[in-house]
């Protein structure tokens, strides 16, 4: 880390050309010309300049130029020039998991934070990951001694616990420094319980429901922080159970996701109006991750994704292969039919998104990504995209991406604002997000329409320190070249 030390010019770096800035730490930064999207869900204003100081937004300010006779700011103070790209909020990552392998092939950690912070996430919410070594990594991001996203870390409990062994386990993770906690696939009594010694320890908690005796209405009564993906919302509103068919076996997961396609077309309207309502009167958010179930409707939109030819480590192309050894990896026999029961899902899930939003719910964004083909932080930028098809303005999805997160990580007062005395969590984007999402991509990934005057994330900075995601991009193209080579395997080719 270095501090600029210039006493009567200023330090000046262009948002395109150097990347000197990436990395370094200065009491103080001044991102000019920048037109700025709070993250409220007003549109973007400016172009403004933008004071950093002590990692916290000192001052925002009407844009006056780059000479020290035309502002009133320091001498000395660091800038870089946005330009006039639009700065967002640094994004929320709700549904994080951090790895360090895949189908045995280790997997350098720089690999998944580099992939992040250039997707514009400054914080994740980790759930269920490897607890000593998530919050170590934690740790090491606060103080800037990691190149990472800062953590929230959410062990997992899952399955049915007696309770002596869940207040071990949740005190037991209170003391380690936890910051909430994941459960995940409990019967009714456990959850219960659990619950009670959440609150009792303070820790909220993110609910993965499975498909179990208890759904949305065990998680109002418990004020849960957040259902993560969407089961036990339209199990909730079932009149009855699910058609199973009768060889159903929710073990095979070829069977469980199949038939998780089925699911939304069953639940009774007027019933799930009601779990909606219960949902938002009782504060309990919603991380619809529509994301992690895309191949599921588009299996060949999946599998053939831009980035992976660059970007796609090889642990995690044989952790994707269909296998039943490989959570997630189950479409050794999927159909066509399958496909178009998932459309239809797609469509009532995204209705369902809608009402809950228009009876006040809080919706936030996550990725899950390292499985069924999700790639961290293209993944989260995808689920971007995802929003905006089931209805939302894109003032609206990056709300859910920057504010409603905030909210839901009990950080509404620090993160997802760009507002004076917030921490300095920035994204600046070569092209308007309003406009076409797609300018969030990579310039080396142009859509369809694109044009390679714009596009493309080219500066995260978290809490004041800015990270150039084409020199982190590089990086892990340089690692993912390197892990083939070692592993002897070509992209979407094994090498026998």
């Amino acid at each position: 880390m270095k501090t600029c030390t210039c006493l009567f010019l200023f330090c000046s770096t262009l948002l395109w050309a150097q990347p000197s800035l990436h990395n370094q730490k200065h009491d103080e930064l001044l991102v000019t010309n920048a037109m700025v999207v709070v993250g409220v869900g007003t549109p973007a204003e400016g172009p403004y300049d933008i004071h950093i100081k002590g990692g916290k937004i000192h001052a925002i300010a009407t844009a006056k130029g780059n000479s020290r006779e035309n502002n009133s700011y320091p001498e000395g103070v660091q800038q870089l020039d946005a330009n006039g790209a639009y700065v967002l909020p640094g994004f929320i990552n709700m549904h994080a998991h951090t790895m360090y392998q895949r189908a045995g092939i280790d997997m350098a950690q720089p690999y998944q934070h580099y992939l992040w912070l250039a997707s514009g996430i400054t914080t994740v919410r980790d759930l269920g990951s490897d607890t000593a070594v998530t919050l170590k990594q934690k740790q090491q991001s606060d103080q800037h001694a990691i190149i990472a996203p800062r953590m929230f870390v959410y062990p997992g409990i899952w399955g049915n616990h007696h309770a002596k062994d869940l207040k071990q386990k949740i005190a037991g993770y209170k003391k380690q420094g936890a910051d909430g906690l994941k459960f995940g696939m409990m019967d009714q009594q456990t959850f219960a319980a659990a619950s009670k010694l959440a609150k009792q320890y303070q820790l909220p908690v993110a609910n993965h429901v499975g498909v179990e005796d208890m759904n949305a209405w065990d998680n109002i009564k418990a004020a849960t922080r957040s259902i993560e993906h969407w089961y036990g919302i339209p199990d909730a509103a079932l009149n009855g159970v699910q058609n199973f068919p009768p060889d159903m076996n929710y073990s095979n997961e070829l069977h469980r996701f199949r038939y998780a396609g089925r699911l939304w077309r069953e639940a009774d309207y007027d019933k799930l109006q009601g779990v909606l309502q219960g949902m938002a009167e009782a504060g309990v958010a919603w991380n619809p991750t529509l994301v992690i179930y895309e191949a599921s409707r588009d299996l060949q939109r999946a599998i053939s994704s831009p980035w992976f030819k660059d970007y796609l480590h090889p642990g995690l192309e044989k952790f994707f292969q269909p296998s039943a050894d490989s959570h997630g990896s189950f479409f050794w026999g999927w159909t066509t039919t399958d496909e178009v029961f998932w459309k239809n899902n797609y469509q009532l899930w995204f209705q369902a998104l809608r009402e809950f939003a228009d009876q006040g719910g809080l919706i936030t964004t996550g990725e899950d990504a390292g499985y069924i083909y999700q790639l961290f932080g293209f993944a989260y930028l995808r689920e971007l995209q995802l929003q905006q098809e089931a209805g939302f303005h894109p003032l609206e999805v990056l709300k859910h991406a920057t504010v409603n997160s905030a909210k839901v990580l009990g950080q509404g007062d620090n993160l997802g604002q760009i507002r004076i005395g917030y921490t300095a969590d920035l994204v600046i984007v070569n092209g308007n997000p309003m406009a076409d999402l797609s300018v969030l991509w990579p310039r080396n990934i142009q859509p369809l329409t694109g044009d390679d005057s714009t596009g493309g994330i080219i500066w995260t900075i978290k809490e004041g320190v800015p990270y150039h995601a084409p020199t982190m991009l590089k990086a892990v193209r340089d690692m993912v070249r390197q892990s083939r080579k070692e592993h002897k395997i070509n992209y979407l080719v094994e090498t026998k």
